[in-house]
């Protein structure tokens, strides 16, 4: 069974957790519903930036970006090639681990 697995942040997430994913969940209902705080200001409507994470494995196994998201992600910090909003980014596919990181916000 495929997990999604969130690396270490000294904020939110001290030692790395894994968990059980579900298609058609977000990045951000697994991570809020298993105890990870990761802020979400607009209410997961893709309308701010405050939940941006780093794909660092997996990220073929997540929804496209749509154009939306890509333009909201230009006002986060430290933006990535594999950068997605927790929010928008929706399992899809069941075949590959993801491994999720959380960057610090500044």
């Amino acid at each position: 069974m495929s997990k999604i697995i969130f690396l270490p942040n000294k904020n939110l997430i001290p030692k790395k957790k894994s968990f059980i994913m579900t298609i058609g969940k977000t990045i951000l209902d697994i991570a809020l519903k298993n105890n990870i705080h990761m802020q979400h200001a607009c209410e997961k409507s893709c309308a701010c930036s405050t939940c941006h994470c780093i794909i660092r494995k997996g990220y073929d196994a997540l929804s496209e970006i749509t154009e939306k998201e890509d333009d909201v992600l230009d006002k986060a910090y430290g933006v990535e090639y594999y950068s997605r909003l927790a929010c928008q980014a929706k399992i899809i596919n069941l075949n590959t681990d993801i491994e999720v990181e959380i960057p610090d916000v500044k």
